[in-house]
């Protein structure tokens, strides 16, 4: 029996309360006595937690090693003779001189071919993948080479899979590592015949032990957020997503509080409350705690968890409905970078606050025209249900600034506007501290991934004023949309240095690349991990 500190009581008088889920994660007990929650582990159920994949380091000459597959890599023909392909032996080196003539390959940025037993090396099939005009790879190319090679022999099972891609270093051998394990790291995780295989062993050749290490730390968080956001939401709703976060966290070694319907109303979480009021699925706001080494204060990473959002009754159409069970994208970011900051026993304690709600429709929805009090005191006029986020995570905020952090971090999908400003592969970057600011950026350069920020000028707080609230939870029409959102949020944080990360548009593919599958992307994991790592 896992055992999680909790702050709920019973609601049931003295009796004990089951309540079976069709997510594989156990049994909520309420007991009034014990006043904890408490998760029954699984037994004889599917697990769908982590695809366990080895990766090694190997020693020796390529030309003796033994795999499914070697992957290299070539630069762009036009140019001199680049990447780890012209490492091989010399009669690999001369086939593949008559190969690249004789097929027209151009060594384009992520052209990948697949070559059957070229000569002179162990490995049945040579990978060959285009870096482009790169000669030295930097983290973003070298994950999406790693991840481009790993997608493309996916497509069946295979034993051993060896990576050769030059001397790496640092965070680009860290990004690699990553990229090979999540090249093969789909949304198929309820089909019977699965549509991604990921090799029993990854092997690497020219990178660090400590990288390897890294690597796969920062691939199974990614592979954790990716896993929930692809989850239907029939599975995976806010008591199911508690029962998730405290098998990772008893894993982990992480503290977790799980605060229930009671709890939240004592708090005062109005707002969280109203969005949750129509949803058969009660809410849950989840508190994690990696103490860390450090006496510093900590960070707070602040996830937005709506399990579904159907609008409520400012109502989404079915095209745009059918993806928003990866409206909890925030929420899986966070417990995936907690699990990762305690596997990785970073020194700084880091905190994560989750507000888990399904936005609905009922006779108990909250409407527009309503004024919510928020947790902190501040009233909010609702002009549109379907700006929801912001309301759950404002209750969420005012919890994290009880324990005093030194910065935030918050993370959703917050906005379609944000979406349309900077497309479906750049996250939006907003904040009021220009230090936190741009260590948050650099985090997300070292990992390879891309945020830009938008301006907060004040000009902006005049658009979410309202006359009969302090505040309303949309700007004057459709401009500016993921800053007035953002500036809505600023009302929150009073003033501790705060970033936040609008993740709507690269959360969730609706097709596949090169080097990922289509669904959720784990994107900012990897950031998140880097920022906190180079923290103090």
């Amino acid at each position: 029996m896992i055992v999680v500190v909790s702050c709920v009581e019973a609601v049931h008088g003295n009796s004990v309360s089951q309540v079976s889920t069709k997510y594989p994660y156990g049994v909520q007990q309420h007991n009034q006595s014990q006043s904890v929650m408490q998760v029954e582990s699984r037994h004889g159920q599917p697990d769908m937690e982590r695809e366990m994949v080895k990766i090694e380091l190997v020693e020796g000459a390529l030309a003796g090693q033994e795999a499914d597959a070697l992957v290299v890599t070539m630069g762009e023909v036009s140019r001199e003779e680049s990447g780890s392909l012209w490492s091989l032996p010399e009669d690999t080196i001369a086939w593949a001189r008559q190969w690249i003539a004789a097929e027209g390959v151009k060594g384009k940025e992520l052209e990948l071919h697949i070559c059957y037993r070229p000569p002179g090396i162990g490995a049945r099939n040579l990978v060959v993948v285009g870096t482009g005009t790169q000669t030295d790879l930097d983290a973003k190319l070298a994950y999406r080479v790693a991840a481009s090679a790993a997608k493309g022999l996916a497509v069946r099972p295979r034993d051993k899979v060896l990576y050769h891609l030059g001397p790496l270093d640092g965070d680009v051998a860290v990004a690699a590592v990553a990229g090979s394990r999540l090249g093969a790291v789909g949304q198929d995780l309820l089909r019977a015949d699965k549509t991604l295989y990921a090799p029993q062993t990854i092997a690497w050749v020219g990178v660090a032990a400590e990288a390897v290490r890294r690597g796969q730390i920062h691939a199974d968080a990614v592979a954790l957020a990716r896993e929930l956001v692809n989850l239907p939401p029939n599975y995976l709703y806010p008591e199911t997503f508690a029962y998730r976060a405290a098998d990772v966290a008893v894993r982990c070694g992480l503290e977790v509080e799980v605060w229930d319907e009671l709890r939240l109303r004592r708090e005062n979480c109005n707002a969280l409350l109203a969005v949750s009021a129509a949803s058969a699925r009660p809410p849950r706001l989840l508190v994690l705690k990696h103490r860390g080494a450090s006496s510093r204060p900590p960070i707070a990473l602040v996830g937005k968890g709506v399990t579904f959002d159907s609008g409520g009754l400012s109502l989404k159409p079915s095209t745009s409905m059918l993806t928003m069970k990866c409206d909890m994208a925030g929420a899986a970011t966070v417990l995936a970078t907690l699990q990762a900051c305690a596997e990785l026993n970073i020194d700084q304690p880091v905190f994560g606050f989750i507000g888990l709600v399904e936005n609905m429709v009922s006779g108990a929805s909250y409407k527009l025209g309503d004024v919510l009090t928020t947790r902190s005191g501040k009233t909010v006029e609702i002009h549109n249900t379907d700006a929801e986020g912001r309301l759950v995570l404002a209750d969420v905020l005012d919890v994290a600034l009880e324990y005093a952090p030194q910065k935030i971090v918050d993370i959703a999908t917050l906005t379609g506007a944000c979406v349309v400003a900077l497309g479906t592969d750049v996250a939006g970057l907003m904040s009021n501290d220009a230090q936190w600011d741009s260590a948050v950026r650099a985090a997300a350069d070292r990992a390879g991934e891309l945020v830009w920020p938008l301006p907060m000028f004040r000009e902006f707080d005049e658009q979410i004023r309202s006359p009969i609230a302090d505040i309303k939870n949309v700007g004057e029409g459709r401009w500016g949309g993921a800053i007035t959102a953002a500036k809505f949020l600023e009302q929150f944080v009073g003033k501790t240095p705060w970033t936040h990360l609008d993740i709507a548009g690269p959360a969730f593919l609706e097709k596949p690349k090169s080097y990922q599958d289509a669904g959720g992307s784990g994107v900012m994991v990897r950031s998140l991990i880097h920022l906190l790592e180079n923290q103090g």
